[in-house]
């Protein structure tokens, strides 16, 4: 077996066309691989069953962010095209990633509506920092008139009709806080009759923010993947989510993550102070395996990409080999993988 911390132990060969391109019409009929770790089996089944698989005392977090419709395009002054994906949004002067030949410190951007973009700063992969001009305020420019940063493997033109419907479903029924560059898109699957059903299982839900960075999605070169730097990222966890998961372990309930971004948040809290407490900070938490949970019980997640940093937390959660067999039998029986794609419920 290879080295468990070897970046090609998390390499596999996935068909392009189980790639999702768009999302299903209800949410909540993808498919959901329920995964029993202790058994190391499962099961194939639809996500409107998850109930189903749920306890009367389990609590179910979810991350609230809101992605931003940051992708902009224009032209350089000069001519040429030019492609953004501004990175933070505070103040005039902002870290983009650029498309676009040769970017220079002065080249001047041009946007619809009168936007205009100053290189002040080339960065190194791909970044640029940028002072924006507008007779406006940027932010509900780009509301308006910004696109949806789906993921490039997820192949969008400029003038693509399906920008309209990824407006609406490239964001989860959860999403309130604005901030993230990616969605948390576990969160993708659930419906509001889902809920409902949870509901009325006697489970509980409550949420943590995390706004997904870029350095989520940053190709992992390292050959040691704890090498790897998975960037900074801000959280907040609420009062009551703390307060709910203290009574939760209290009582014997699980905590069941949606998605990576709530299992690093709440394992970043409790790595620092033994268990979740209210916080709002700053995580750079990588996990691999060997990484002791010390909150999550279970988890809900999509299908992710080869030697990613996701796929590191999952396996680090379940097991590389039952993942990887996993991952087998999902290519086999055609599941639709990443962004768009179907769900696991991992326990």
């Amino acid at each position: 077996m290879k080295d468990i911390f070897d970046i090609d132990t998390y390499d596999y060969k996935l068909p392009q066309e189980l790639i999702a391109q768009e999302p299903l019409r209800d949410r909540d009929k993808s498919k959901l691989m329920v995964l029993y770790r202790d058994r190391g089996t499962w099961e194939d089944r639809f996500f409107f069953e998850l109930p189903f698989f749920l306890k009367k005392n389990d609590l179910i977090i979810v991350n609230n962010s809101r992605v931003i419709p940051a992708r902009l395009y224009g032209i350089k002054e000069t001519g040429g095209k030019a492609e953004l994906l501004i990175l933070d949004h505070r103040g005039d002067v902002r870290a983009c990633l650029i498309k676009a030949k040769r970017p220079k410190k002065g080249t001047v951007l041009l946007f619809d509506d009168g936007l205009r973009g100053i290189i002040e700063e080339v960065l190194e992969e791909g970044k640029v920092r940028i002072r924006f001009e507008y007779d406006g305020n940027l932010d509900e420019y780009l509301e308006k008139k910004g696109y949806v940063p789906v993921p490039p493997y997820i192949k969008r033109e400029k003038d693509d009709p399906l920008y309209q419907l990824d407006r609406e479903r490239y964001q989860t029924i959860f999403a309130k806080e604005k901030g993230s560059i990616a969605a948390p898109t576990a969160g993708f699957h659930f419906s509001h009759r889902v809920i409902e059903k949870i509901l009325e299982k006697g489970a509980k839900i409550a949420y943590v923010t995390l706004h997904v960075g870029y350095g989520t999605f940053k190709p992992v070169e390292t050959k040691d993947i704890r090498m790897h730097d998975i960037g900074e990222e801000y959280y907040s966890v609420p009062e009551e989510t703390a307060e709910l998961i203290e009574k939760t372990k209290e009582i014997g309930g699980r905590v069941i993550a949606v998605g990576t971004t709530v299992v690093r948040t709440l394992e970043t809290v409790a790595l620092e102070h033994g268990k979740v407490i209210p916080k709002e900070g700053f995580t750079r938490l990588l996990i691999t395996p060997g990484f002791k949970f010390r909150v999550v019980d279970a988890l809900i997640t999509n299908f992710h990409l080869p030697k990613s940093s996701l796929l590191f937390l999952v396996c680090a959660f379940a097991g590389i080999d039952l993942i990887k067999r996993a991952y087998e039998h999902a290519i086999k029986n055609r599941y639709r993988f990443y962004s768009y794609g179907d769900a696991m419920f991992i326990q």
